[in-house]
């Protein structure tokens, strides 16, 4: 059975905030009175968005930046396959190592991949920790599932290793912390990999709400999902490896309203937890003052993947890849003014969408960051935090809240 939706205002910042260390509550989310009004002006963008429309090297990924970086992957996972030849394809960045637990799928995956060297476990070592231990590696890739990114990003951080992490970056806001604080004390990239936030389709539409085509955004709906039967064994079932709804997909239409809108100030969630106890169902309804959002995400139901903007001079539509998408569909403030037609603006995207990112995680490690603009470590904890939240309001529990990283 779902849970009974029930309201919950955050006392921290919730995705798109840019401030982990702000804790102090919005006064307006307890007092009405303090909402911005329906007719204030338009909101800017999140800095992340700002930051990712002037970031000019995004607009043609294949073109260097700088030296030539060495990379090594961490898992074979089917997620590893899509996003490699993706590294790949940049000019400045070579895939020399990848890991496995197990030597023969890593060095399957070398051969077909052409990497030079493929780490497996052994009785002394793991192929994380040989991997980590290579000299010639500079940069990682983590594919991992949700449940053991902090474990093995932690192996990376310590070895002095970049880090490119799939999303989540960790189960738990105190697992994101300790990796921010293993990051900075090393001096390292340690960058999530929200690849949403880079891709030509999500830049597009975030141009058209900065060039005012929409007027005010006054709500953003997105859903995502799909019909899946139960599978225990799977990563998006079982609770050690992070399995649900909420960790793997809710993050691609809070990427959109974290964009426009910024942080709720309050929020009611709904879930329904499957047979094994992790959220097969999850849908929140966000409140901005003067501006709503409604995302959803299942396991259990056919569903189309759909994002829709809507401003008080006209409205956007993202239908199908809402995470990298190929072309937007825009009613304009001139457009409805004249009566005409929806315009459909196609989006051209390099590679399999992936080439974005990793042009950002490239272009930080040149450039000495240890953190993107675009996807920045403030970002990665105040979504984890708002995910805690979240799942104590919905019921959903993982082994990693009993433990806190390395024992602190």
């Amino acid at each position: 059975m779902p849970h009974s939706p029930a309201p919950h205002t955050p006392a921290t910042p919730a995705p798109g905030s840019s401030d982990p260390g702000r804790h102090a509550p919005d006064p307006s989310a307890t007092d009405p009175s303090a909402a911005a009004p329906a007719c204030a002006a338009a909101p800017a963008l999140a800095p992340f968005a700002a930051a990712a429309l002037e970031a000019a090297h995004l607009d043609e990924p294949l073109v260097p930046t700088g030296r030539s970086l060495r990379w090594g992957v961490v898992s074979t996972a089917s997620i590893a396959e899509k996003v490699v030849p993706d590294i790949a394809a940049l000019p400045d960045a070579r895939v020399v190592a990848v890991s496995s637990r197990v030597q023969a799928r890593a060095e399957d995956f070398a051969r077909r991949h052409g990497i030079e060297r493929a780490y497996g476990d052994t009785a002394a070592a793991t192929g994380l920790e040989r991997l980590a231990g290579d000299p010639d590696v500079e940069v990682v890739y983590v594919a991992t599932p949700h449940g053991h990114h902090h474990r093995d990003v932690s192996v990376l951080l310590r070895a002095g290793k970049h880090v490119v992490c799939e999303k989540a970056l960790a189960i738990t806001a105190a697992e994101v912390r300790d990796l921010i604080r293993l990051a900075r004390a090393h001096g390292v990239l340690l960058m999530e990999a929200v690849w949403t936030r880079t891709t030509p389709g999500f830049r597009a539409a975030l141009r058209r709400v900065r060039d005012g085509d929409l007027g005010r955004v006054r709500a953003v709906d997105g859903t995502i999902g799909m019909s899946r039967p139960v599978d225990p064994d799977h990563r998006l079932f079982c609770r050690a490896d992070g399995g649900g709804v909420l960790l793997d997909m809710l993050v691609y239409p809070l990427t959109w309203t974290a964009a426009l809108l910024g942080a709720p100030r309050s929020w009611t969630a709904r879930a329904e937890l499957g047979p094994t106890a992790v959220d097969v169902d999850t849908a929140l309804a966000l409140e901005f003052g003067g501006a709503r959002g409604h995302v959803s995400g299942t396991l259990s139901a056919a569903v189309p993947h759909q994002v829709v903007v809507s401003g008080t001079e006209g409205w956007l539509r993202v239908d199908g890849r809402i995470n990298c998408p190929t072309a937007l569909v825009v009613q304009p403030a001139e457009g409805l003014r004249r009566g005409a037609p929806p315009v459909v603006e196609r989006v051209a995207v390099a590679g399999a969408g992936y080439v974005y990112e990793m042009r950002e995680a490239t272009r930080c490690v040149q450039a000495g960051l240890t953190e993107s603009p675009v996807l920045p470590w403030a970002d990665s904890l105040a979504t984890a935090e708002f995910f805690d939240r979240v799942r104590e309001r919905i019921g959903l529990v993982y082994p990693h809240d009993d433990a806190l990283p390395d024992g602190r």
